[in-house]
């Protein structure tokens, strides 16, 4: 059982942030329960060789199901992923802007969007689902994964921007003024709010609010026992409070209840949780399926 990111090949890392696996078995007689699906700064194409997830949007009324290879856009709310069997998903995570030079599609027009990739990409995607499915091993994936993409970049339709270089840079820096950030891009601050909400789908602001939110996420996974208060100071929030209405703006949810049912998610059974992009990251993937 695996949950784990791994590195795109250097030469790919201006398109792919990493490819994360996550590999369970369950006892078909026993599922699991839901995983709340946190939104988070990506973009991703999510691929399904074995068995499939549902997901229901928890701010409408909208469930979709047996999806072989989804495009999923930036996410704004939580949603509930069921799963079940043998489950595997391969998820390419495109770098900020990566998606839009790849397609040419603007990102407002993928938000909170989970849909069949081949809409937007070639019939190929069910190619590569296949491959992932006859694949003999975790280093095989990522091979698949990286000529995929190696073709996707041969193909591009946009050009890369400063513009997408700054939010890189804001996947670890949060904290910068929109003034900082504009000048970075050589932008005028209209200028850079209007290419990053064409890019990623959202604000600038907003862009950075994900970014800190999904940080203090991911540091109580590491870190259960440490208090909100400090994760709070850690993850450049101003106080305890903000990060609270983070929570509830994104979640529904107050931290702590909401930390409640993420104990829960299915991948907990086998002693596994999401942790930083950092922290799980390697190049090493030798395991077999």
């Amino acid at each position: 059982m695996i949950l784990k990111d791994f590195l795109p090949h250097p030469s790919l890392q201006a398109f792919v942030r990493c490819y994360r696996i996550v590999h369970l078995h369950f006892e078909s007689h026993d599922p699991p329960p839901f995983k709340p699906y946190t939104p988070r700064p990506e973009q991703c194409l999510a691929f399904y060789p074995y068995d499939r997830e549902r997901v229901d949007f928890t701010t409408r009324d909208k469930t979709v199901a047996n999806v072989p290879v989804a495009l999923i856009g930036q996410a704004l709310s939580v949603t509930n992923r069921y799963i079940h069997g043998h489950f595997m998903v391969v998820q390419i995570l495109f770098q900020p802007g990566a998606l839009f030079r790849l397609t040419g599609v603007p990102g407002t027009e993928i938000n909170e969007t989970y849909i069949e990739a081949d809409c937007v990409f070639s019939k190929e995607v069910h190619e590569i689902n296949e491959a992932f499915f006859h694949a003999r091993g975790y280093a095989e994936v990522v091979q698949i994964a990286n000529g995929f993409v190696e073709r996707l970049a041969r193909r591009q339709k946009k050009d890369g921007h400063p513009v997408d270089t700054v939010c890189q840079w804001m996947l670890g820096n949060p904290a910068a003024s929109l003034d900082q950030l504009a000048a970075k891009a050589f932008l005028s601050p209209k200028q850079f709010e209007r290419k990053v909400v064409e890019r990623t789908g959202v604000s600038p602001k907003l862009y950075a609010r994900l970014v800190r939110f999904d940080r203090a996420f991911r540091e109580k996974n590491l870190n259960p026992h440490r208090g909100w208060q400090n994760i709070a100071f850690d993850c450049n929030y101003y106080d305890y409070q903000h990060l609270v209405r983070d929570y509830r703006d994104f979640t529904g949810m107050n931290p702590t209840d909401f930390h409640r049912l993420e104990n829960r998610a299915p991948e907990r059974r086998f002693g596994l949780a999401e942790h930083y992009y950092e922290t799980q990251c390697s190049y090493h993937c030798s395991t077999r399926l």
